[in-house]
């Protein structure tokens, strides 16, 4: 190997670097850059057993970045996507959805504070899409948009 080329390992420490990644996503960003079958699995068997693949580490950073703006099913998704065990998403998604309340009144006062509460159904309706599009909960949402929300101060 030539130094133009890095190896699979070089790659996938530099994506490291960048931010945390699941094993499944670097499989998926690397596989094309394998040249023989199976150099890729033991260069991540590698990384993971040295602790640099950490499926908890992911976790907890995407729960990190994101929960503040986004709801648990959106969290959810986000961790889904990234190929991370069943178990541990519902156990980290179970966690967020204690503050579900508090994330989307802080979202939506963000959003809306500085407007008078909706006045009509078509004001109501906008708010409640955006929080939804948030992956907020619609329990949570309509508690929020049709109740507490006036009682929000400015």
């Amino acid at each position: 190997m030539g130094f133009d080329k890095p190896s699979l390992k070089g790659r996938a420490l530099r994506l490291l670097a960048q931010r945390e990644h699941s094993r499944a996503e670097l499989q998926r960003k690397l596989a094309t850059h394998e040249e023989t079958p199976g150099e890729l699995a033991r260069a991540l068997d590698e990384l993971q057993a040295k602790g640099f693949i950490d499926e908890q580490r992911v976790i907890d950073s995407v729960v990190h970045r994101r929960a503040a703006r986004l709801g648990a099913s959106r969290v959810r998704q986000e961790l889904q996507a990234k190929g991370l065990p069943a178990e541990a998403v519902a156990q980290a998604v179970g966690a967020l959805r204690g503050s579900e309340l508090e994330r989307a009144r802080e979202v939506w006062r963000k959003k809306f504070g500085h407007l008078p509460p909706p006045a009509d159904a078509a004001q109501r309706a906008r708010q409640m899409r955006f929080l939804a599009s948030r992956g907020f909960a619609t329990a949570v949402i309509r508690q929020l948009v049709q109740g507490a929300a006036q009682e929000l101060p400015d």
